[in-house]
């Protein structure tokens, strides 16, 4: 058991999912099993989307 492993990517930061899913009970089950053995990884900085499109040209 717990041999394999999922990744779930979001924009959306957990501290705003209560508020996305609407249905305080559905978030928190949600949450509960997500986080309970999750490795979180919380990236920072500007988009590199933004440097990229900066950069081409038209």
């Amino acid at each position: 058991m717990n041999q394999r492993a999922t990744l779930i990517t979001s924009q959306l930061p957990v501290n705003h999912w209560h508020e996305y899913l609407g249905e305080p009970t559905v978030a928190d089950a949600v949450l509960d099993r997500l986080l309970q053995s999750a490795h979180r990884l919380d990236l920072k900085g500007d988009s590199l989307r933004r440097h990229r499109d900066a950069h081409e040209i038209p």
